[in-house]
């Protein structure tokens, strides 16, 4: 069985997805489920390429012990993208900036879309808000779901008996 690989995509890749791809990269080890599922993130702009996450983003995954060793910005093609199961992105106009790139749309997830009753919004971004104790608990709850969706689809056991 090959993997499954998830992608988090934002304007940036410094606050939001790599936040996202942190927290599922955690919680796929905590399941016990590297073997199965690869995790990434990239941006759909160029201005932060090479920079690691946000002071913020770094502040919230740190005070929660998720590792960000590593981590640097980076805009994947198209071709590249399309190499993953899921293309998860953080806002609708992430969303139009991937189709504009080729990807076609109905390969492409919000993260709310896996956090019932915000299903379709928009993750508020952090770098004009401040505001990254409100992306982490849209983070933390949809990052859930989609490992649960993923784990399902592909009949997998995990190493948790909590879920």
């Amino acid at each position: 069985m090959s993997k499954v690989r998830v992608l988090f995509v934002c304007l940036g890749n410094i606050c939001r997805s790599p936040m996202a791809e942190a927290v599922f990269r955690a919680r796929v080890e905590r399941r016990g489920l590297n073997a199965h599922i690869d995790v990434a993130s990239t941006a759909t702009g160029h201005w932060n390429i090479g920079q690691p996450p946000h002071p913020g983003t770094q502040r919230i995954l740190r005070q929660r012990g998720y590792s960000f060793d590593g981590m640097r910005a980076k805009v994947m093609p198209a071709s590249d993208i399309l190499t993953y199961d899921y293309i998860v992105a953080m806002d609708r106009s992430n969303v139009q900036d991937l189709v504009d790139m080729g990807v076609p749309r109905e390969r492409i997830r919000m993260l709310t879309d896996y956090v019932p009753g915000k299903e379709g919004r928009d993750v508020p971004d952090p770098y004009y808000t401040g505001n990254f104790e409100e992306v982490y608990e849209l983070v933390d709850a949809g990052v859930d779901r989609l490992l649960d969706e993923i784990v399902s689809s592909l009949g997998l056991k995990d190493s948790t008996t909590s879920r």
